[in-house]
């Protein structure tokens, strides 16, 4: 295709149409590699999930330890990841250190 025989408004419209063809065909090569490769895991006896294993399935996440708790309510405890809870600020901006509510 030569674009430079295209005038702008067939340019522009080729613009939009690209990014729904992109999807189509990479949606159309990804379901033709899926089934080459189960008719290749096939021929030798097994099937794709077999294989692979559940691709989709996502490993647990244990828990984590509380590693803080507040000194007066023992229900209050942090594990020391993400944003500080609300009340270790207000611990530590009345003068107090984090070390002081290790457990």
């Amino acid at each position: 295709m030569e674009l430079s025989n295209l005038s702008l408004a067939e340019l522009k419209n080729l613009l939009q149409a690209l990014p729904d063809e992109i999807k189509r065909r990479e949606k159309d090569e990804k379901a033709k590699a899926r089934k080459d490769l189960e008719a290749f895991a096939a021929e030798r006896g097994f099937s794709l999930e077999e294989l692979l294993g559940n691709a989709k399935e996502k490993k647990e996440r244990s828990p984590v330890a509380a590693k803080y708790r507040h000194p007066q309510n023992a229900d209050l405890q942090w594990t020391g990841r993400g944003r500080q809870p609300k009340w270790i600020v207000e611990f530590i901006t009345a003068g107090g250190a984090l070390e002081q509510l290790s457990i």
